[in-house]
């Protein structure tokens, strides 16, 4: 057991829309992202996924509406729902993503963007 500096841990990759795992509760993950520009639309059949935005303004795109989403709020996403995630304005957002370790990425969308393992720092 030891405290984690979520900045610090921020400052130890730059790339985006690439999660990075800083802990494991049980069987849920706790991941750092990095997150410019339009992601992916996509969803997950089988787990929700929550967001929580440390920096800037996150946008969820729902299919019906977005969603506007900013520091210290979060979102959650329910299992089957499609959703993608975009910033604007060129803003990189920061978020913490809490999911089961089962999720996939993008779901069953394969794209150049998808992560098939996520780096433990």
């Amino acid at each position: 057991m030891k405290t984690l500096d979520i900045n610090q841990k921020l400052s130890k990759f730059t790339d985006n829309w690439q999660p990075h795992q800083i802990a494991i509760v049980d069987n849920m993950q706790v991941l750092l992202a990095k997150l410019k520009g339009e992601f992916v639309w996509h969803s997950h059949d089988n787990e929700d996924e929550l967001f929580q935005v440390i920096k800037g303004t996150l946008y969820m795109q729902f299919r019906d509406r977005t969603e506007v989403v900013h520091p210290g709020q979060i979102i959650v996403v329910p299992k089957g729902v499609e959703h993608n995630p975009c910033t604007k304005n060129n803003e990189e957002v920061h978020v913490l993503l809490f999911e089961k370790l089962s999720t996939a990425h993008t779901g069953t969308v394969k794209h150049e963007l998808t992560q098939t393992t996520y780096p433990k720092i």
